[in-house]
């Protein structure tokens, strides 16, 4: 099985304003996008599960131009709130991490 660093070269999360998440997975080239793509494992379902938010809560934009998707869903508190345990969001995508992906073809 892979992983997501078999798929992107970069693989990040970030605060998109005080109250979104964002997560970006860039990939290395066309075949590898696509085949992330294709593997439709970055779904609203996925995101929902992992962080507790409904489905129509989430958005997952493909950019092939960028070889990249982008998936932004609402942050669990606000920006700095006393119970924020990550305050730029640059963890988030940790959990995502260990998942195991079809292998490349």
């Amino acid at each position: 099985m892979a992983t997501l660093l078999d798929y992107c070269s970069l693989v990040r999360s970030k605060n998109a304003g005080p109250f979104t998440l964002t997560f970006d997975f860039m990939c290395r080239d066309e075949h590898t996008y696509r085949a992330l793509v294709d593997t439709g494992f970055l779904t609203p379902g996925l995101f929902a599960e992992i962080f507790k938010r409904d489905e129509d809560q989430i958005l997952v934009v493909n950019h092939p131009g960028a070889l990249a998707v982008k998936v932004s869903l609402p942050r669990p508190t606000g920006q700095g709130d006393l119970r924020d345990s990550d305050c730029y969001a640059g963890q988030q995508y940790a959990p995502l991490m260990a998942m195991n992906l079809p292998d490349l073809c």
